[in-house]
């Protein structure tokens, strides 16, 4: 049987627990440092807090050291692996070798990052034998190439879902630290993909302005987690550390419901990688969270608009049109019949030169709204709500609840009740005592009152359909006697550690040999790596780009391409050849170039380079 996990996102320890209560399997979240978003940064003992919830649970709690580390910083990590270990931390999710190496000896499991640009099953091989665990796989790979890299190795393999795309290979974008020295491969990426550019020819003509040529929708494979599963995927990884927790709750309960449903289906293929379930809280739904759009991008080999050229900021979901411009406002005229409008609501419209303008509800009577409306809303403009207020309302009213099952059996016999309870992940527990003396009057009302009492939530516990065994007459219970019992069988449950089922662990193999030459794309920072890729036959070695900062290099590769999202490729006829063009933001200028017989688009800072992959 298949485990499937569903690993959330979390910026804080209180978001994990969100996601957690939501239906998470695991959670994810950078440490005190090295982890590749710096401002999602969390205390050793704030970590610690969330494993002991997660873990209640059989859920499990993955820390990110996923930087490139130089060699001034060694120490710093070597110091940093047992703090995380100690604090109860399954698996660390990392990018340098030199982590690694420096991580083995721990009790934890060891994840290959997406930032180690997983394309190949070559790749994935080679990072096996390196003795990670699991493989985080690119973003842009197609279900076959997905079972392709699943069948050449015995390590888990885990996808990204859900949540916002880099336009390049992870781990190997070099565009930030280029324009900025903000480097994406030490967490200080500073999103120049999502900056609007001028497009122009290889003579200067400017063929479209100020658009997010490098900007993506978000990914949704909401509708292809089967097809993931059968293609050898069996964690499914929703993006966002730095995401607020209605997000994450939000995203998190849509996806763990349609985990539990594709359970529900195949019973016999898979199961959840943690126990319990959440009960109650809102109803999910994606459209009305942050999005840019929507795509399912390369998922099945098939190219389609992939970029959000108007804004790299959140659309929302279409609700209609404006009927009619008002003095105070405006009136909408609704897309569907359940459309409700609610005071705070956030709107964006598309302008006739095609920027964006975004702006906030005052007062909402049905259809109507009041509002400092901008100067470019008019009738008939198509309207987008961003900020659903009704919806962030009851997602913080309504939060679920995560329980465990509980079968529970009372026996009366002899003048003694014993109550006996097992988990759905296998802990047992039992009390038993005196019975009361009094004889229950009701024998039928009194064995109806203790099902009912005891059917009720202790602690994390759902006790239900408890099983009545009675051997003689049956005593008169109070409810209070019936809930003291409930509760020390939650307190004796609490008590025993849940046994989480276990992550795979990696074996290293020296004998798979990496590459004679390695380039920059490699993010070799110290001397560590260095000496790992030479006992694996590496004969030359480039520095990281951080350190070397060499010109006339590919800043950034991607399956994901401008001509063809323009309409320009060769292979749609419209183009004799795909000639470099040019993207212009003030004195700023980057080259992107066509490598055709891969179906690629790079990213230079100079003329079209030849550069390898």
């Amino acid at each position: 049987m298949k485990t499937l996990e569903l690993l959330a996102t979390a910026r804080t320890a209180d978001i994990g627990i969100a996601a957690i209560d939501c239906g998470a399997d695991a959670v994810y979240l950078a440490g005190p440092a090295f982890g590749a978003r710096q401002a999602a940064g969390n205390s050793v003992e704030d970590i610690a807090r969330l494993c002991r919830y997660a873990h209640r649970f059989g859920a499990k709690v993955f820390v990110t050291v996923n930087t490139i580390v130089f060699d001034n910083e060694i120490d710093s990590v070597k110091e940093l692996i047992p703090q995380l270990e100690k604090a109860g931390t399954d698996a660390l999710i990392i990018q340098d070798p030199a982590v690694l190496e420096l991580a083995r000896s721990s009790a934890m499991a060891l994840h290959a990052s997406t930032q180690c640009a997983v394309l190949t099953p070559e790749k994935a091989r080679f990072l096996e034998s390196l003795g990670y665990g699991r493989i985080v796989l690119e973003r842009q790979l197609s279900l076959s190439q997905i079972e392709a890299i699943s069948k050449a190795v015995n390590s888990e393999i885990e996808c990204f879902v859900h949540g916002a795309l880099c336009v390049s290979y992870s781990g190997q974008c070099y565009l930030s630290e280029y324009l900025t020295g903000r480097s994406a491969n030490r967490g200080a990426c500073a999103q120049p993909c999502r900056n609007l550019y001028d497009l122009e020819d290889e003579k200067g003509r400017t063929l479209s302005k100020n658009k997010a040529f490098l900007s993506l929708k978000d990914l949704n494979l909401y509708s292809h987690l089967k097809e993931l599963a059968d293609a050898g995927a069996m964690s499914f990884k929703i993006e966002g550390r730095l995401k607020n927790i209605s997000y994450v709750k939000n995203v998190v309960k849509a996806y763990s419901e349609a985990l539990d449903k594709l359970v529900a289906t195949y019973p016999d293929l898979y199961k959840r990688a943690s126990y319990g379930h959440s009960t109650g809280g809102f109803k999910p739904d994606l459209d009305k969270t942050f999005n840019r759009g929507y795509t399912s991008l390369f998922i099945d080999g098939k190219r389609g608009n992939w970029s959000s050229l108007l804004t790299p900021k959140s659309m929302g979901e279409l609700i209609g049109t404006v009927r009619k411009v008002t003095p105070d406002g405006f009136i909408l005229k609704p897309a569907k019949a359940d459309i409700t409008l609610s005071n705070g609501d956030g709107f964006a419209i598309v302008t006739q030169d095609g920027s964006i303008t975004g702006f906030r509800a005052d007062i909402c009577s049905g259809y109507t709204v009041r509002c400092k409306k901008p100067e470019q809303l008019r009738e008939g403009i198509p309207l987008y709500r961003n900020i659903n207020a009704s919806f962030e309302k009851e997602i913080q009213r309504q939060s679920p609840e995560r329980v465990i099952d509980v079968d529970l059996t009372v026996s009366f016999s002899d003048g003694s009740i014993c109550a006996s309870a097992k988990t759905e992940d296998g802990r047992t527990a039992s009390v038993s005592l005196s019975a009361p003396q009094d004889k229950a009057m009701n024998e039928e009302r009194m064995l109806q009152t203790i099902r009912t009492q005891f059917a009720k939530k202790s602690s994390i516990y759902a006790f239900r359909n408890p099983e009545i065994r009675c051997q003689g007459e049956v005593p008169f219970m109070p409810a209070s006697f019936i809930n003291a019992i409930r509760r020390e069988l939650a307190e004796k449950l609490d008590s025993i550690p849940v046994q989480p089922i276990p992550l795979k662990r990696g074996q290293e193999d020296p004998s798979v040999q990496c590459n004679a030459s390695l380039s920059y794309k490699f993010n070799i920072a110290n001397d560590t790596d260095r000496s790992i890729y030479l006992r694996r036959g590496a004969s030359s070695m480039e520095q990281a780009y951080e350190l070397s900062h060499r010109e006339g290099i590919e800043l950034m590769r991607s399956k994901y391409c401008v001509r063809h999202e323009l309409g320009l490729c060769p292979k749609q006829g419209k183009a004799s050849k795909a000639e470099s063009l040019y993207l212009r933001n003030g004195k700023m200028r980057l080259c992107l170039s066509f490598d055709c017989a891969r179906c690629e688009m790079t990213v230079s800072d100079s003329a079209p380079t030849t550069t390898k992959k």
